[in-house]
């Protein structure tokens, strides 16, 4: 019968390259690394690792191995948390990121329903590129993301990705520039117009900018960066340039600033919750139930008032 430790030793010498290495990694002997790995070697009858002078490498076997040990080992490293945080607070946890726009206005209502159901939640926030290392490293159950249509999360089969709404990309400008007496702005008009973007310059939503313009032959030009939505409104408003904002992230009514849709294409990101599959089943569902039930009803919200103004 297979041993956890074997799995856990075989692990460690692909992950640090040689059996010395992996024994100061897991505080074992050499001697305990040897007589894991043998055993491993002996139970499927074939040779995984090839030993050398420069160290140690996985062969064609171990390398099918290697997922399914990492698998296996996260798995029961989850069952261990999820069972321990059941047994201390009588609830089960799930490890949910967010980012912050996601936070505030998907995430926090259904935070309230999965209390209600007893689940306690440990809450990440941050950029989507610490949320995605979060999920790859099996630190998070669960996390709110973006995209672009079409984009790949790259993430592993470990996951799943469900879908959630559709955020519109908005032209926001200063309340006096030339383009917000119209009730739709071409990106052709904006040729000439300084941009504020994101931080990140690969930022899902600045990717979509630059590739918009492509089609109308020119390139953005970003004279501000920041990923706080709250100080690209105040640089908008205050004249420094425009910039594309998804709606969840406007914010309330400011009368310095003239917020308008594109003109074709229309724009916009893409958000969906990833959850790890070893997710206990009941809390994963619970979640992904409560964040579709938020999302229906901004959406409806968001309908009701394009009704309401005609757009």
């Amino acid at each position: 019968m297979l041993d956890v430790r074997q799995l856990q030793v075989f692990r460690a010498i692909a992950q640090e390259g040689s059996l010395a290495a992996a024994g100061r990694a897991l505080h074992y002997s050499q001697p305990t690394i040897t007589h894991h790995l043998a055993a491993l070697e002996a139970h499927f009858n074939a040779q995984l690792v090839q030993r050398g002078p420069r160290g140690a490498t996985l062969t064609e076997l171990g390398e099918a191995l290697l997922p399914h040990a990492e698998a296996v080992i996260d798995r029961l490293r989850h069952a261990e948390l999820e069972v321990r945080d059941l047994a201390e607070r009588g609830m089960r946890t799930l490890h949910i990121g967010t980012f912050p726009t996601a936070g505030a206005l998907l995430l926090a209502p259904a935070v309230k329903r999965l209390h209600q159901q007893g689940v306690h939640i440990s809450l990440t926030e941050g950029e989507l590129p610490l949320l995605l290392r979060g999920l790859r490293a099996k630190q998070l159950d669960a996390a709110l993301v973006f995209s672009q249509p079409g984009d790949n999360l790259d993430l592993d089969e470990h996951f799943e990705v469900h879908p959630l709404l559709s955020d519109p990309l908005l032209l926001v400008m200063p309340e006096d520039h030339p383009c917000a007496s119209r009730d739709q702005v071409s990106l052709g008009e904006l040729r000439d117009t300084a941009w504020v973007g994101a931080a990140d310059p690969h930022d899902p939503c600045d990717r979509v900018l630059a590739w918009a313009c492509g089609q109308e032959g020119y390139e953005p030009l970003h004279v501000m960066r920041t990923d706080d939505y709250a100080v690209v409104q105040g640089l908008v408003a205050a004249g420094t340039g425009v910039a594309l904002v998804p709606r969840l992230a406007l914010g309330p009514y400011r009368p310095d600033l003239a917020v308008r849709p594109l003109a074709t294409p229309a724009l916009a990101r893409e958000i969906s919750v990833a959850v790890l599959r070893s997710t206990s089943a009941g809390a994963a569902q619970e979640l992904i139930e409560a964040l579709r039930e938020q999302a229906t009803l901004i959406t409806d919200r968001w309908a009701a008032a394009r009704t309401v103004s005609g757009t």
